[in-house]
């Protein structure tokens, strides 16, 4: 007798599995007619189901003073069951951050930024005195589950007259930790990009990957950069952080067209982009690239099992047995929709992905569209 199977669940690849739910955990895969239940949730094919979807690049600390929201809001109201926290708070303040989520229903987790104070200010990073190696160290070694990486905001309005020396420091930081993750944000110049990801590779994600700005990863003749290229040889990872400036149609579709592809699909979330676009979701965000022609099974994968691999989440992301019971139930609706990059840009898309329903540890929320298309067989 398990607690939940969910019966009929069409997969990205189209195939249909059932899933059954035991004690927050995935228990048993495929078809099983014979299994009993205390809750039996048919699904017949009408909805997809994937591992609960990661939202690598957030910004959910309520008490920030610049970027903020609701974790749940952003969360599972939205099919997200895991969302990462990159770098509203700092040594000074992830306890209180800390605090907060756990009257969450979303996992939530945090990547520290190397400045002590966060997202205080825009320029966190332009004053050397607010980088403390040890007082990082000591946020890491309370929190040693919630915060599961560190964040270097390395754009010119950010670090000041300080250049590369704080991704330098985070570097430091990140050896001194277990080689932790370590998210770089690239911006406005300086430092220049080829600066940047010469001091990056296995461990390192470069957020902002597909942004319009001069600081791009394509070369004015649309190839990628050399530098780019090598730091991903070595084992940097492109995350998107689309955010409300960081996101070109245009190179994104260049970039993929040359195959590099995204390895995590994030959105940049907070309530201002939330309400008034252009990210408005996560779900949102990964339907403008399946209007780009990314295959659904890729956009799945960036928000599943290559965002618990490149954040090192254990038992999340996959379809299998003994992993968490964190699913993500959505539709994959023919609804067509004009998509904007944060360039003005537009494009056409047929389809969009809808989000029904987040289960986080076997319990289930419905999101919005669930409630009102599909709560008959939830």
């Amino acid at each position: 007798m398990y607690d939940i199977i969910i019966r009929g669940a069409r997969l990205a690849g189209g195939e249909l599995t059932d899933i059954a739910i035991q004690d927050g955990k995935i228990a048993a895969l495929g078809a099983l007619e014979g299994a009993d239940a205390q809750r039996d949730v048919r699904l017949d094919g009408r909805l997809y189901l994937s591992a609960g979807w990661i939202d690598s690049h957030t910004h959910c600390y309520p008490h920030s003073p610049i970027y903020q929201d609701e974790p749940d809001k952003i969360g599972v109201q939205a099919g997200v069951t895991t969302v990462i926290d990159a770098g509203s708070t700092g040594a000074d303040d992830v306890d209180a951050f800390k605090a907060l989520t756990e009257q969450c229903q979303t996992r939530v987790h945090a990547l520290l930024n190397i400045s002590r104070i966060g997202l205080l200010r825009q320029n966190e990073l332009a004053d050397a005195a607010d980088i403390d190696p040890a007082l990082a160290r000591a946020a890491i070694a309370r929190h040693p589950d919630f915060i599961v990486g560190i964040k270097a905001r390395m754009s010119g309005s950010v670090v000041g007259d300080n250049g590369l020396a704080p991704l330098r420091i985070a570097k430091q930081i990140q050896q001194d930790n277990g080689k932790l993750p370590l998210m770089v944000h690239v911006g406005n110049t300086p430092p220049d990009l080829d600066e940047l990801v010469a001091l990056l590779g296995d461990g390192d994600l470069l957020t902002h990957c597909y942004n319009g700005k001069p600081n791009r990863i394509l070369t004015p003749t649309g190839e990628l950069r050399v530098a780019v290229r090598d730091a991903m040889r070595r084992g940097m990872k492109l995350d998107v952080g689309h955010g409300g400036a960081s996101f070109s149609f245009e190179v994104a579709e260049q970039a993929i067209a040359a195959g590099v592809l995204p390895d995590t699909i994030s959105s940049d979330i907070y309530c201002k982009n939330r309400i008034k676009g252009p990210v408005y979701s996560l779900a949102h965000v990964m339907s403008k690239f399946l209007a780009i022609g990314l295959p659904l099974e890729r956009v799945i994968a960036c928000v599943t099992s290559r965002a618990a691999d490149a954040l090192r989440l254990t038992g999340k992301g996959r379809l299998e047995v003994g992993a968490d019971a964190d699913l993500t139930l959505f539709e994959l609706a023919h609804q067509p929709c004009l998509f904007a990059d944060t360039e003005a840009q537009q494009r056409a898309g047929e389809y969009q992905l809808l989000p029904v329903a987040a289960l986080v540890a076997g319990t289930l929320t419905l999101t919005q569209y669930g409630e009102s298309h599909h709560a008959f067989c939830l």
